[in-house]
């Protein structure tokens, strides 16, 4: 009787968690669905001086979300590349040498970076970045991004190299590999689920940050591809939806935008972890 109960409590129990995140795609989603349409992503976001005549006519608000998906897509592009080499790198040296007194400083570094707030991030990126560039641009941005990823795919890709089976690192050395040979061509390789998962974790972690972006991106009315000037981000127009009366209604669709890119990059990642568990 115990064991039953305590079943259907923790069953009770694991529901609830699950309430929050149903209710909150319930709620995007009935109110965002309508907005979805090809003018939604191709189209720049609207003046409030035409979303405003078009209330007051009674049709749909014209315009899109297109800067703010190119925006982030440049943004993130850039930040991947350099935190991914970085970042694997760092965690194979952590995994290789855990005992050494560098690695110790630099795992410690890495705990504290990740429980750094965003905002801070922004802030320090302001004052290295945009500072010296005398302007806010989306290299400024994509440093803010690139801070933030960085810790997490060093940790990921640390724990995955550890979790593999010595067997693996002894196989390659005794057939005549130095380390870094090894580490590269067998522990990485046979790793790289646990890793572009980790990755595809930090971006989905990363991807709806705000903060950063206001201190360093700025925004933009307009699809830019200009990497040293200022550039918007799905987040930054859902932050400009909100002050702004006439395009308020505009938030649920960049909001539902935003919640199903995060979610399809956690379902693939959950689906990669569990092909490279088997």
């Amino acid at each position: 009787m115990k064991d039953k109960l305590m079943l259907w409590l923790i069953c009770i129990l694991s529901a609830l968690t699950a309430v929050p995140l149903f209710a909150i795609l319930g709620e995007v989603l009935l109110r965002g669905y309508d907005q979805l349409s090809w003018s939604f992503f191709t189209e720049p976001t609207p003046t409030a001086y035409r979303a405003m005549k078009a209330i007051q006519a009674g049709e749909p608000i014209p315009g899109g979300i297109a800067n703010g998906i190119v925006g982030t897509m440049i943004m993130l592009g850039m930040a991947v590349v350099f935190a991914v080499p970085i970042g694997i790198l760092c965690g194979a040296y952590l995994a290789e040498n855990p005992k050494r007194r560098f690695a110790k400083v630099v795992s410690y570094l890495t705990d504290m970076l990740q429980g750094t707030p965003s905002v801070i991030i922004g802030i320090i990126t302001y004052i290295w970045v945009v500072v010296p560039m005398k302007g806010y641009s989306a290299i400024a941005g994509s440093v803010a991004l690139f801070i933030m990823m960085l810790p997490l795919i060093i940790r990921s890709t640390e724990e995955t190299i550890k979790i593999l089976p010595a067997s693996l690192k002894e196989a390659g050395l005794a057939l005549g590999g130095n380390r870094a040979r090894v580490m590269l061509r067998v522990q990485l390789p046979a790793a790289f689920g646990g890793i572009f998962t980790g990755v595809l974790l930090a971006i989905s972690r990363v991807i709806g940050e705000t903060a950063p972006l206001m201190f360093t991106a700025l925004g933009c009315s307009f699809v830019r591809f200009a990497v040293d000037k200022p550039i918007s981000a799905v987040p930054l127009l859902i932050w400009e939806f909100f002050n702004d009366p006439n395009l308020q209604e505009l938030i649920w669709g960049a909001s539902l935008f935003l919640l199903l890119f995060v979610l399809t990059l956690n379902i693939t990642a959950k689906y990669l972890a569990k092909k490279w568990n088997q």
